[in-house]
Parts: C-alpha cells; structure tokens; sequence
C-alpha cells in the first residue's frame, strides 16, 4: 500500500487520497515520511498524450480501463469547467452513508520495476516498495464514505471521505483538517449562484496533516458512463492532481503527481453494491528521469475489491 504506516497515505477517488494504496511514488512518500510525522503523495502534473502509442485511450469504455494491461493518462476535461460547478458525478443510487470493505486485490508494474523506484529510477527502492505493498494484498480495510445528492448530481462528500480514507489506511488518526478550495471549474460562488448550496461538495480539497504537511489535490479530468442495459451498473474515471508540501522550516521541494482512479459500481439491491477500483498511477514530468521514457502510460495499477452496506 502506498499508505506508509508511519505516515498519511495517498488518492484519490481520488488520490485521491485514501483509495490510492498503489502508487508509483511509494518511495518519494517513504523519505517524506521521515520528515514529518504525516506524510502522503497522490497526484501530478498532465503530459501530452502520445497517440503513438498502442496503449487503450481515453476513449475506451471506461469499464475496458480496469481490465487492460497497459493505460495512458487521460487529458484534461474542459467540457463544463465554464460554469463553476464542475464535479464527478456518481450514479443516483449511491446517495447515502455506506460502511465500506475495500481489499486490495492485485498489484502490479506494468513498464517494470525502475519506473516505480522514485525521481531517480532505483530499483533496490522499487523492490522494496513494492514487497511493501504486495504485503496489502487480501488485507481488508473498513471505511464510512459517504456521497450527497445536489441539484447538479450525487457527488463524493470529499471533506468526510478523503479524512475517512487517509485515517482508514494509515491506520490511525492523521488528518487534523480538510477543506475546500475554490478554483474556476468549481467554486462556492457558482454554486450558490446557480441553486446549490452551502454544503455542496467542490473539486479541490486542501488537507492538513497532523505532522507539519499539507496536500492540495485538484480533478483534472473525469468522465461518467452509466450502463444503458443496466442501470443497476455504472462505471467512471477520476484523475486527481495532487501537491504535497511539508508545512515546518524543511525545505524540501512540493511533491506533485497524477493518479486516475477507475470505478466501476454494480447494486445488489437497495442496501448492497459491489464495486471494482483500480488507481493507475503515472510519472510526473517536472521530478521523474523516466517521465519521456513512459510516454505517459501508467506505471503502476492498484486493483480492489469493494463490498458496500448502506448505513
């Protein structure tokens, strides 16, 4: 898991925070986790897409991405960023408060072992973070995570989760706070002008850390695909931008990366859904030497198994 025991962890969804146990970063997260007593990494900055590559695109049924062995980083989504209300919305029936089972339930590398091995690409560092991580597998974690219906869609309660899931996986308390930001595609301002309202749930969270670290983490791109044959399915993508910075006289630089989580959500019936989440993790270009050498394919999958009661 890319949660550090010693530290916060990561994702996402998003990054997001909590629900990225499987990131390329783990060993950027491992020397911050000495610096502060909380440390966590999750999403980072977008390249361009190199349509050369035989990888699936952005442009493959979203269900498609939690199966594929190789994935490339999603561009940005502009299409409603104009209107200040910018968010990912999830199907109707996930409205609610649900307790969460969350497994990880394979893990894997697909361009090799030195692309996970942080800025440099050493592999003694990929190894080990990995052998950590492989460690997780079949490892239950129990969360509450909760999703709110507003007057533009059902939306992730960011605030209560992404404290539920850094919490959850780190083990322990580690989150002392977790705000909105407001930026162009989301903010208060537009929500409230166009009907919402004050508790709304926005795109950018700033979360502080119990340790002196910070993490600012935006959505960069999303994109919703509800099953036409079955409305009791949908599936969806996430990429979430993540900037972490330790907040004390340490003058380590921000850490930055981008993770995509994909989501695939199936009802049981009113009380139970099973859902399927894999976080892609992919290199960011202003820290890593491999960055041009992964041509913007993901460098590492984390696959999970998620079994939902409603509270």
């Amino acid at each position: 898991s890319p949660l550090i025991a010693a530290a916060a962890v990561t994702l996402c969804h998003h990054v997001s925070l909590g629900y990225e146990p499987a990131s390329p970063l783990l060993a950027r997260r491992s020397i911050l986790s000495k610096a502060a007593t909380a440390a966590t990494t999750a999403a980072a900055t977008l390249g361009v897409p190199d349509v050369s590559m035989a990888a699936p695109s952005s442009a493959t049924p979203i269900a498609d991405r939690l199966d594929a062995t190789t994935l490339k980083l999603p561009p940005p989504s502009m299409g409603s960023e104009l209107n200040g209300v910018d968010n990912f919305y999830f199907s109707d029936w996930l409205e609610g408060e649900w307790d969460v089972t969350q497994t990880l339930k394979r893990a894997e590398t697909p361009l090799g072992l030195k692309f996970v091995g942080g800025p440099s690409g050493s592999e003694a560092i990929a190894a080990k973070s990995v052998e950590e991580q492989q460690r997780q597998i079949d490892v239950p974690v129990n969360l509450r995570l909760r999703w709110v219906k507003t007057k533009f869609g059902v939306a992730e309660d960011r605030l209560f989760n992404t404290k539920s899931r850094l919490d959850g996986f780190a083990g322990r308390s580690v989150v002392a706070s977790v705000e909105y930001a407001n930026v162009g595609g989301s903010n208060r301002a537009s929500v409230l002008a166009l009907g919402g309202s004050e508790d709304d749930p926005l795109q950018t969270t700033v979360v502080r850390f119990k340790g002196p670290a910070a993490q600012k983490v935006f959505v960069v791109a999303h994109a919703e695909e509800p099953n036409p044959e079955n409305k009791d399915s949908w599936a969806g993508r996430e990429v979430l931008r993540s900037i972490f910075a330790l907040t004390n006289q340490n003058t380590a630089p921000p850490v930055t990366t981008d993770t995509e989580s994909i989501w695939q959500f199936v009802r049981l019936d009113d009380k139970t859904v099973k859902a399927r989440l894999r976080i892609a993790s992919y290199l960011n270009a202003q820290t890593d030497t491999l960055y041009f050498d992964a041509k913007n394919r993901a460098v590492s999958f984390a696959d999970y198994d998620l079994f939902m009661k409603r509270v």
